[in-house]
């Protein structure tokens, strides 16, 4: 192990050095001060005879005349399944006053894509408890399913509940013994944040079946590349190795492209679409691919992975390319969100992909998915009859297009809105939904099976009579 004091620039959080001998990508590096400190950092890029290390503590105290020592070895974690109830900070030192952690092995946390011949199809549900979730966009194990949010809105209190609740169902016996374990990882948050971050995970329990990873705002941008590696490489290790069925949420991926972002111009790079490097996109895909199922293997590893979109624009690099990559998108509403709804996840634009191979009979409910294919529709339908009632009036509308309206209102009020602390199982959330189809005419449920219908549909008793009145 060599060391040098051949600093030859300081840039933002990089720190540039000249060697004799060739440097690795990604390995180690230990800087030590003058006023006694030492500063880890990694390589980002090596060339002959010169260096660009970042540091993970930031620049401030480094001079000419600091020591940079190279240690030969990328990165690793020490893993161990008592890391369950623990918490880090964003570049995996404990800061919960728990004991040490005596680890089974150390592992790079760049980690392995999975070879796309081992991998097992998606296709066990997930129970978030959130009916928005599981009616209508349902998660499955091994997928990647983002949340699209915006500044303002309670997308960390969401991720909370997720947190909280998310469970395999009982009656699920295909992985028996298999556990679920949660793996948070936070980049760029407040103090305040994490401060109720931890205060929900204390007060529920959640915390004893979850590993977190804490970033803060006020941590070096660096960090934050490191911190979501971090978090896979442990949800990892808990799920092929220890069999875990494990729920990795990210948040927010925002701040960790904000610090791609800051890194690349710190190294005058030539920047892609506004400003973002243009690497970010496999930058994005070397996270969110790390999510699956491998044959084999009875654990599963589930990925959440929330952002705000800048400006509420979904066209924005990081939803964008976010969105080419993972298998859909939940969109958190700005309006929905101002009427009180809680939480205010929008079903529209949203979108689960595998959705179709994770429900159904022996996995949610036989009538899962006509129900959800029956209220999209009608909710779709009285959407575009808001907008004619801001034209013509509600009067002017008929009786049928009246019931629509009145499913719209009760849909948010009833089945989206819930709020945050209540956990609805997917028997709940299918009987909500069958509650307001029954407003509908039975002509109208053109999606649903007859004897789906005839099994669930409760007449409305007032309909009836009324009809009886008519003849």
């Amino acid at each position: 192990m060599k060391e040098y004091q051949t600093i030859t620039e300081i840039s933002g959080p990089l720190v540039y050095a000249e060697v004799d001998e060739p440097i690795g990508y990604d390995e180690m590096v230990e800087i030590e001060t003058d006023d006694g400190r030492t500063l880890r950092g990694q390589v980002l890029e090596s060339s002959d005879g010169l260096v660009a290390i970042q540091v993970f503590e930031g620049t401030t105290g480094i001079d000419r005349k600091a020591s940079v020592r190279f240690l030969g070895e990328t990165l690793k974690l020490p893993v161990t399944e008592d890391l369950l109830g623990r918490v880090m900070d964003g570049s995996g030192q404990p800061i919960d006053d728990g004991p040490e952690i005596v680890p089974e092995e150390r592992r790079n946390i760049i980690g392995a894509a999975i070879n796309p011949y081992s991998r097992e199809y998606p296709e066990e549900f997930i129970q978030t408890g959130v009916s928005a979730i599981d009616g209508m966009n349902t998660l499955v194990r091994g997928q990647k399913l983002p949340i699209f949010s915006a500044s303002g809105l309670p997308h960390n209190d969401l991720a909370l509940q997720i947190a909280r609740q998310a469970t395999v169902p009982e009656d699920d016996t295909d992985d028996e013994g298999s556990e679920f374990a949660v793996v948070f990882g936070a980049m760029g948050i407040t103090a305040e944040e994490a401060n109720e971050f931890m205060e929900d995970f204390e007060r529920t329990g959640a915390l004893e079946r979850s590993v977190v990873f804490m970033n803060l705002a006020d941590d070096p941008a660096v960090e934050r590349t490191v911190t979501p590696r971090l978090a896979l490489t442990t949800a990892e290790y808990l799920a092929f190795d220890k069999d875990y069925h494990v729920l990795v949420i990210l948040t927010d991926m925002t701040n960790y492209c904000e610090a791609l972002r800051e890194i690349g111009a710190a190294r005058e790079e030539v920047p892609g679409r506004r400003g973002y490097p243009g690497y970010m996109y496999t930058d994005l895909a070397q996270l969110y691919e790390r999510a699956g199922r491998i044959e084999g293997r009875d654990g599963s590893v589930t990925q959440i992975p929330i952002l705000t979109m800048p400006g509420d624009d979904d066209t924005h690099p990081i939803p964008d390319l976010t969105g080419y990559i993972t298998e859909g998108q939940i969109y958190i509403d700005r309006n929905l969100n101002s009427q009180g709804v809680r939480p205010p996840i929008n079903p529209l634009p949203s979108l689960s992909r595998l959705m179709d191979d994770g429900i159904g009979e022996g996995l949610t409910r036989g009538d899962h998915a006509d129900v959800s294919d029956q209220m999209y529709a009608a909710y779709a339908e009285g959407e575009d009859l808001r907008d004619l009632v801001n034209i013509v009036g509600r009067e002017a509308l008929s009786e049928r297009d009246n019931k629509y309206l009145d499913f719209a209102e009760r849909f948010e009020d009833e089945f989206v809105q819930q709020g945050f602390d209540t956990d609805r199982s997917i028997e709940e959330t299918l009987s909500i939904g069958w509650e307001l189809l029954s407003d509908l005419p039975k002509a109208e449920l053109n999606r649903i099976d007859e004897e789906l219908i005839e099994e669930y549909y409760v007449e409305d008793e007032t309909e009836d009579a009324a009809e009886v009145t008519a003849d």
